[in-house]
């Protein structure tokens, strides 16, 4: 064996021991999510890519719908669970990083007809009314602001936006 082939193998050994060594560290953190037949979880839900809102960016977006019974076991990371009619359209088994541990069974319930859910599990954010309008004066310019009521929301959840803003990305609703 040559000196270079020598010099590489070196490098290898050190990469591998590296590796060796920051996976040990990972792997004291890390623990296993596991659920039981029987426990209730939440469903990992998100808005629709391209619809963001202002100053917001995914505050009042609800992230989990549920929580929903876990049927059975499917494999080592997957796990089905009961849906209620409305999610029909859902395939019913879902990975372990799209689930949330319900940690006690409430009586208060995110409802998933309150949100329009697709198939892919996610919704669209519209705005539905404007509440109240303010204007900030600058040097240059006038920016006009509305604060919204935005569907799948209360009204304690209303957001401020630029005028500039919903002319854009809600132009349909603008023009009402």
């Amino acid at each position: 064996m040559n000196e270079a082939e020598q010099q590489v193998r070196t490098i290898q050994q050190h990469l591998e021991a590296a590796q060796a060594r920051q996976k040990s560290y990972a792997d004291k953190t890390r623990n296993p999510i596991e659920f039981a037949v029987g426990n209730h979880v939440y469903i990992k839900v998100s808005p629709m890519k391209g619809v963001q809102r202002f100053g917001v960016k995914r505050k009042l977006e609800p992230r989990y719908v549920g929580p929903y019974r876990i049927l059975e076991k499917k494999g080592n990371i997957a796990y089905k669970v009961q849906l209620p009619i409305e999610l029909r359209a859902i395939f019913s088994v879902f990975d372990v990083s799209q689930l949330k541990k319900c940690l006690r069974v409430p009586e208060e319930r995110v409802e998933v007809w309150d949100i329009e859910l697709k198939s892919d599990l996610v919704y669209e954010e519209k705005p539905i009314a404007f509440l109240d309008c303010k204007e900030w004066v600058t040097r240059n310019r006038v920016v006009k602001f509305y604060k919204v009521l935005w569907s799948n929301h209360g009204e304690e959840d209303a957001t401020w936006e630029t005028e500039d803003y919903l002319k854009e990305v809600y132009k349909t609703f603008f023009e009402n």
